[in-house]
């Protein structure tokens, strides 16, 4: 690929992204092409073909391997400020599972979270009738995180082999 690495470009892109919100209040649209870099890399998934369905961004390995996986970005600027959400889900779409990409103000991942398809929709039709976020396949950062499994964090790396329960005591 040319001259530049991909790895140096997302850090550029990273660096410029910060830079532009520092400096503007506003965000650039490039979180998601970050996220996916990441997840791919972080994981060692497969980047999607160019003719995947849409809705797919990484092909699964390893525990996963063959699995059709959709990403999500979101970075965290205050939380204190707002109830973050994620982008809209592609339920029409075929894919397996989804992974939550979270990053800090410099666009650098913080963690990243896993749920699939059927613990996805399972929460979706838990919402009150009439509730239309369904269809639209919205959901806060609070709830993925409260359905999804941590697979990998800045300070652990790839979380493996744990038995992970996301019961909270009470």
């Amino acid at each position: 690929m040319g001259v530049y690495s991909v790895d140096r470009l997302m850090g550029e892109a990273r660096r410029l992204a910060a830079e532009y919100r520092r400096a503007t209040g506003k965000t650039l649209p490039i979180s998601n092409e970050i996220a996916i870099s990441d997840a791919v890399r972080l994981l060692g998934l497969e980047p999607a073909p160019d003719d995947a369905p849409a809705g797919t961004d990484a092909i699964g390995t390893g525990e996963w391997a063959g699995e059709a996986i959709q990403i999500k970005a979101r970075a965290l600027f205050d939380e204190s400020r707002s109830r973050p959400r994620i982008g809209q889900l592609a339920l029409d779409k075929p894919w397996d599972r989804v992974l939550l990409v979270l990053m800090d103000a410099s666009y650098e991942t913080e963690e990243i979270l896993a749920a699939d398809r059927a613990t996805v929709e399972d929460s979706l039709a838990d919402n009150p009738p009439g509730e239309n976020r369904r269809k639209r396949g919205a959901m806060s950062v609070a709830r993925f995180r409260i359905l999804a499994e941590p697979v990998w964090t800045r300070e652990e790396g790839r979380v493996r082999d744990e038995v992970w329960d996301n019961q909270r005591d009470e």
